[in-house]
């Protein structure tokens, strides 16, 4: 599971949620074209991306690569941001992460303004990986999004400690290795904060608000 790369958005500090959203800035194209590098040695029966092209971009490197066509699925798309769509400030950067980790909490309630609940989110996340599973593949790529990757794996996945998760940024392209399905559950084998061709490829300065931690 590989968050996308660098975007405009990231850089300026904008929640930018939306469809079909930003391309990638010329480090998100590196961070990208470093992949293929990375996983060299793993064998991966499809690529799976969202809605949103950042994922497609980030994704076609490796695409390339292997020969193999993404497949794209709607339930990976990111956490509605509602009304707080396209803000740049700090207070909303804090509303949507804490929200999306009161889901992660158990809170499925609570809600952005203008924006569904945690349940809406997980029920749609929870039914893309579903559809990644009737696949039937050893071994998938998945390209989602900083805050609904968190949120999702720190709610759904065995292993994965919900505070660390807050506390830890996700840089782009960092990533999470989870196997399992819907019916036996899902479980951490490892995950990385850095981009998956190393630290050098992290955004310096960046505000960054979905894969920002919440100190």
């Amino acid at each position: 599971m590989i968050r996308h790369g660098q975007t405009p958005s990231n850089v300026q500090g904008l929640l930018d949620a939306g469809c079909p959203g930003p391309g990638l800035t010329r480090l998100g194209e590196r961070q990208a074209a470093a992949i293929p590098g990375v996983v060299a040695r793993r064998e991966f029966g499809a690529i799976v991306v969202s809605t949103l092209i950042r994922t497609s971009l980030t994704a076609r490197p490796l695409s390339r690569d292997r020969g193999l066509e993404p497949v794209v699925l709607e339930g990976l798309r990111e956490i509605e941001a509602g009304d707080l769509e396209m803000s740049s400030d700090p207070m909303a950067h804090q509303e949507y992460l804490s929200t999306a980790f009161a889901w992660a909490g158990g809170d499925l309630r609570r809600h952005l303004p203008g924006a569904s609940d945690g349940r809406a989110f997980l029920d749609r996340f929870d039914a893309a990986m579903a559809q990644v599973a009737a696949l039937g593949l050893e071994s998938v790529a998945l390209f989602s999004h900083g805050a609904a990757l968190r949120t999702w794996t720190a709610a759904r996945v065995h292993g994965v400690d919900v505070g660390e998760m807050e506390r830890v940024p996700l840089a782009n392209t960092g990533s999470f290795d989870v196997e399992g399905d819907p019916d036996s559950g899902w479980r951490l084998i490892s995950w990385s904060a850095d981009p998956l061709g190393g630290k050098e490829l992290a955004a310096v300065a960046a505000e960054d608000p979905t894969g920002e931690s919440m100190d």
